[in-house]
């Protein structure tokens, strides 16, 4: 990468692309300002306004309470994708999310040495149904990859760099920091707990959207809605474990939590409307 086109990249963009490569000391610290100022700064406000949270129980109902609140009252742009886009916007909506779907679940691998022995045992059960078991058929990157195939798009992630939101890479980007860097494993346990707890309901709409347009492709959303009830099960497991295993923070576990609320459900609004302006 030039030069100028290394300042022509959004603050998000160029971060995505840091996180995939090997960075040199100065790229290293480029990473780490990047990362400051987009993602830890804003864990920290959460972490100041959380609620009370002395242990597990009092963390696993402010949970719940979140999750039941975003299920019982869904936003307008979940239903319009559901209900309204047609094939052509679908496709954004597909574009914007290319930069995560392509390289699902690399970024949580940092992870697992950072964890004891029983929760890193309950983070590799779901790393490895992510990966398909070994078997490339199966594993979520490529059935997003077929998703892709069957609506003539790009599989080369540098081909989405310069058109993707902002708000996408916020999503992508706090789960390798989360993962890597952030200075306590529990961040990285509250932002994948959300993931695989909110997928149960965030992901309706996108597989009601493919299922409208006849796309086979709307395996990779259906799949999704199946295996990540058990996921999320392994991610109270491995909180459970940590807690048994390490001094847990619940407050830690709930910021990355509640951050990762904030970017999933921003990347999944800012799709909707690339998807409505390409109308």
């Amino acid at each position: 990468m030039t030069a100028n086109a290394t300042a022509e990249r959004t603050a998000g963009s160029r971060l995505f692309v840091l996180n995939r490569t090997i960075p040199s000391p100065e790229e290293l610290r480029e990473l780490h300002d990047l990362e400051e100022r987009l993602i830890a700064s804003r864990v920290r406000e959460i972490e100041a306004a959380a609620p009370d949270l002395p242990d597990r129980a009092a963390l696993g109902r402010q949970m719940k309470e979140l999750l039941k609140a975003e299920e019982a009252d869904p936003p307008e742009f979940e239903r319009v994708m559901a209900e309204d886009l047609d094939l052509e916007q679908f496709k954004e909506v597909v574009a914007q999310f290319a930069v995560d779907g392509l390289t699902e679940s690399e970024s949580f691998l940092p992870i697992v040495w950072r964890l004891p022995k029983k929760a890193k045992m309950a983070v590799f059960r779901v790393l490895i149904d992510e990966f398909g078991c070994g078997n490339l058929d199966q594993a979520h990157f490529n059935i997003y990859r077929d998703l892709m195939t069957e609506l003539g798009m790009s599989l080369k992630v540098e081909d989405y760099l310069d058109r993707t939101n902002e708000e996408t890479y916020a999503y992508v980007n706090t789960f390798f920091w989360a993962a890597a860097r952030a200075p306590r494993p529990e961040y990285f346990l509250g932002t994948l707990c959300y993931l695989e707890s909110s997928i149960l309901y965030a992901f309706k709409c996108f597989a009601a959207a493919a299922r409208r347009l006849g796309l086979k492709g709307a395996r990779y959303y259906t799949e999704h809605l199946h295996i990540d009830h058990f996921h999320a099960k392994e991610l109270q497991v491995a909180i459970r474990e940590f807690d048994a295993e390490a001094d847990l923070h619940p407050v830690k576990v709930w910021a990355g939590f509640k951050m990762a609320s904030e970017v999933i459900g921003g990347a999944t609004e800012a799709a909707v409307a690339s998807a409505l302006k390409a109308a």
